[in-house]
Formats: C-alpha cells, structure tokens, sequence
C-alpha cells in the first residue's frame, strides 16, 4: 500500500514517508529504503554570488525528492561550463567513471550537454536522465560558430539518454522540435513556488523590481531604455542579480543608465537572497522582466506567489509562468520581446489606469493561492527516475 499525504500546495505526494513514521508500514517495523539518484550540477551551485534559477531549482528538488523515495547523491563539478576546460573534463569523466553500471544518474544540461564525448559512452552502462534548464544555443550573445557548435553537441547528448527533462511545457515542445526527440522521452517538471506573505509594496504603482542575472539574456538594457522613455513618471527601480557572468554587459548597462541621467532611480544591487531579497519583493509594486529567452522564469513566480503583477515579455516559457487566476485572469502583462516602446507603453497604462491596476492586483492574488509547490516538481522528477530503463540502449 502506497502512503500518501498533502503538501503545503495541495499536491499528493507519493512514496512519502513522515519522519515519525520511516520505518513503520502496514502496523509492521520495516526499514524504509530510499533509492538513489546521482545528481551531477555545476560547481557553483550553492555560490551565493552567482544566483540562477537552475542552481535554485537544482538545490530545491535535492530537498524534496527524499520524499518521493530518491536520496540524492550530490556531485558538484567544478568548470566553466558548457565549455569546460582539461580540468573539468577530467573532473567529470572521473565522477561518472566511478558510479556503477546500472547507477541512475541525473545530469544537470549545463554540464551534460556540451561534452557528448565524455557523457555518451557513459549514457550506455548508466541510467541516465538529463535535465535541461535552457537550450545552450539559445544563450543570448553567443558567437553564432559557438552556439552551432553548442547546439550540435547538446543533439548528441540528448539523443543518446533514455530521458530528458524540460522545466516548462513550452521547453519540452521546444526540444522534441528543434533536436528530433521522441515525444514520449521529454518530460516536465516545471519549478515550483513556495507561498510566501502578500507584498504590501511602496505605494501601490511606484516601486518596480526586476530580479535576473545582469546579462544579455536577460535583457535589462530593453528595460533602461523603457524606463527613460517614461522617466517624467515617478517610479524608482531595483535590478536585483549577480553581476558577475558578463562584465562587459554589466558595464554597458551602467553607461546606460548615467547616459539617461537615471542613477538616482535605477539601482544595480548585486545579486540578494535570503531576507534581503525578501524584503525586495514585499517592497515591489510591480515585477518586470525583459527576457529575450526563458524557458519558464522562476521570477515571475517567486513575484506572483507574493501577490505582486508582473510585466514580462512574450517568450518561451514566461506566458506559462505567468499563468492565469482560477476565474482565468491573467496576472500579468506580456509585450513583444523586440519592443521597449511597448514595455514605456504599458508602464504609462500601469502608472495612469487605477483600474488595470486593481485588476492585475486581484488576478496576481487569485494566481497566488493557485501556484504549485516543489512537491510537485519533485514527483514529477520521481516519476521520470522510476521509469528510467534498466538495460542498455542506443542513441536515438
């Protein structure tokens, strides 16, 4: 007989044993065995100055999959991934080397898929899952030569494993089209959203927060140009992320921003977690992200689980982080990705229409009660690592 209790979400939560109750099933004392999974990140997971949505997601389900039966085995590589260096290489290698042939293996993509050379043979003896938290070609101000070659690579390793796994519908449509997959091989484990206290905000309109790595993908240049188009309204703006990954951007963007005479309103505050990024959000009005790609945007939902709208571009997986409201309100305003007019236009309806305000502010609340938890995402996970193959198989 299955156990099963109720998350913090709502969610059934499977195989799940409370603590009180481990090694006691059916009135009898059994000792409660847990399978294992090989989870191999980058290095930097767990770097405080380096935040990302998939270090987040990646630390996350490594609490919540013991509950759905899967102890992790962490195993953090160190590199400059996806192209590592001899180092690396070796590092990786060896990790997987070491494991035995049979070993269920979750492969972070960041890692996995630009060296097909060293995780292909490997795939062949190993139970092997890879989880992709985005397309490495769709990295943003990538030489054209690299991404080709990136997006070559990550073929190639994606192919040859019996499952991958994508953190967004959109992402899995995306991967089964562009790299020739099965359908029944990809699968979605979408990130989940701790409930967190309503953002009581500044004012209501005036405090706008984007929290996002400050890198060309992100696209915060799009949104200094916005903001300079409204700047007679009176907004202030947090860009909350590390600064870290791409140092050039970082500086064209703070030359941005004293070129338009915003420095007094527009704040580069270094990456934040923990109460401080807490108290960015319960100080936020409005959530604004102007991603050139996303394969989902745990952004917005962290936004939207504290009741705070959000203003996002239409990309990828960001409508379906977004979402709707039980009575099908939409929280959040989409614009085109190629258009920071649109971003100053709908910041002005934002700032002028107390109605549209009011309006998102009761869809984002709606959303709020309906967003899933990390339960979720880990059973989702469970779910593909249970029926990962058990002999060997070849590549796609």
């Amino acid at each position: 007989m299955t156990d099963t209790t109720i998350d913090r979400a709502g969610a059934a939560r499977l195989d799940y044993v409370p603590p009180q109750a481990a090694s006691r099933r059916n009135d009898g004392i059994i000792p409660m065995s847990l399978r294992t999974v090989h989870f191999v990140m980058p290095g930097g997971v767990d770097d405080p100055a380096a935040p990302s949505g998939g270090n987040a997601y990646d630390r996350r389900v490594c609490l919540d999959l013991p509950g759905f039966g899967w102890q992790v085995d962490r195993h953090a590589v160190a590199g400059d991934w996806p192209r590592p260096g001899a180092a690396a290489r070796t590092a990786l290698a060896r990790t997987l080397g070491e494991l035995p042939d049979g070993a269920v293996v979750l492969l972070d993509g960041l890692v996995a898929c630009g060296v097909p050379e060293i995780v292909v043979p490997q795939a062949r003896r190993l139970r092997t899952a890879v989880l992709v938290h985005l397309p490495l070609g769709d990295e943003t101000g990538l030489d054209p030569a690299v991404a080709a070659d990136l997006d070559v690579r990550e073929r190639a390793v994606l192919r040859a494993v019996p499952a991958v796994i994508a953190t967004s519908d959109w992402a899995v449509r995306r991967l089964v089209s562009h790299h020739g997959l099965a359908p029944d091989r990809v699968h979605a484990a979408a990130p989940g959203a701790d409930t967190a206290p309503l953002a009581p905000g500044t004012d209501g309109v005036s405090r706008l927060l984007c929290v996002a790595a400050v890198t060309p993908r992100k696209g915060q240049h799009r949104l200094v140009q916005a903001l300079a188009a409204v700047a007679d309204l009176p907004w202030t703006c947090a860009l909350v992320g590390g600064t870290t990954q791409d140092p050039g951007y970082v500086a064209h963007l703070r030359s941005l921003i004293r070129g338009h005479g915003l420095e007094d309103r527009l704040e580069l505050t270094g990456p934040r977690s923990g109460t401080a990024l807490d108290a960015s959000y319960a100080a936020a009005d409005l959530m604004v992200l102007t991603s050139y790609a996303e394969t989902y945007g745990m952004a917005v939902t962290e936004a939207l689980a504290r009741g705070i709208p959000v203003l996002a571009t239409d990309v990828g997986g960001l409508p379906e982080a977004v979402g709707r409201a039980p009575d099908g309100s939409v929280p959040g305003i989409l614009v085109p990705p190629e258009d920071p007019g649109a971003i100053a236009s709908e910041l002005r309806c934002w700032f002028g229409e107390a109605d549209v305000r009011r309006r998102l502010k009761a869809a984002a609340r709606g959303r709020r009660a309906a967003l899933g938890g990390w339960a979720s995402t880990a059973q989702s996970l469970a779910a593909v690592l249970r029926r990962l193959p058990t002999g060997p198989r070849r590549a796609a």
